[in-house]
């Protein structure tokens, strides 16, 4: 792999884990700026706005700002927004997904929406569910920010975004456009706003059936870190179920750093 200019970042099980930091993140940022070569943080997480994941980012240690996070909220909220400007869009998500779509000029409306943009939403009801299924079979289109089943928390697994959309997706039984990783939409809204072409830009993740394949359906060189989900255990069977190998791969945040 030639050396990339640039880099995507994955967040957690990558930068963190929940509240703590994997052991050289802070190093390999401070490296990445030092030596000027662009990067941006990219999460499937529509919780967050991008100054909220930078300031989650800042609270462990690691520098951060608002305009170098880019997130499935603000992807979706684009994607709907250059495909239909201003459009009328009805929202099943939290405080992220709100402000992207705010900040990208469309209109948010619970009366026949053109979009339903869907995130997660930890306050998700059968209300909602029958919402959506009512603005979809209306003609809305469905978009999930994310298709994650499972989340992390601190005292074990919740479910994400994607069991969300997997309701809705069984109720109106109509498949969504999926903006973010494995998707290759977020990633490329990510590539966009570097400037470069996606074979000189390189991701880094520690998951194979997301960050990896997502790289790789980019256009981009990928670089797996053992320090989350993929691991040199279950490395093979994550291949065999993507049909994707990482360019390199490291045990560790320190031996990357050493590597670029």
């Amino acid at each position: 792999m030639s050396q990339p200019k640039a880099y995507l970042l994955d967040l957690d099980g990558t930068i963190y884990h929940g509240k703590h930091r994997i052991d050289g993140a802070d190093v390999l940022i401070q490296h990445l700026r030092n030596s000027g070569i662009p990067y941006l943080y990219v999460t499937n997480n529509s919780s967050r706005t991008p100054e909220g994941v930078a300031e989650h980012l800042r609270s462990l240690g690691i520098e951060a700002a608002g305009e170098e996070v880019c997130t499935s909220a603000v992807a979706a909220a684009e994607y709907v927004a250059k495909e239909s400007p201003g459009a009328r869009v009805a929202y099943i998500g939290e405080d992220g997904l709100y402000q992207a779509i705010q900040a990208a000029g469309l209109e948010i409306t619970e009366t026949s929406p053109e979009y339903v943009i869907q995130g997660i939403d930890r306050e998700f009801t059968y209300h909602k569910l029958t919402q959506a299924l009512r603005w979809i079979n209306g003609g809305a289109q469905f978009i999930m920010t994310n298709p994650d089943l499972q989340l992390p928390a601190d005292d074990g697994l919740t479910p994400g975004a994607g069991t969300i959309g997997a309701a809705i997706e069984a109720a109106t039984q109509v498949k969504p456009v999926v903006i973010g990783k494995p998707s290759s939409i977020l990633m490329k809204h990510a590539i966009d706003r570097l400037g470069l072409p996606a074979a000189e830009v390189a991701v880094i993740g520690d998951n194979m059936r997301t960050d990896i394949a997502a790289g790789a359906a980019a256009g981009c060189s990928s670089i797996l870190v053992l320090t989350g989900v993929t691991t040199r255990e279950n490395m093979d069977a994550h291949v065999r179920a993507t049909g994707i190998k990482p360019d390199e791969i490291y045990e560790d945040l320190h031996k990357l750093v050493s590597s670029i």
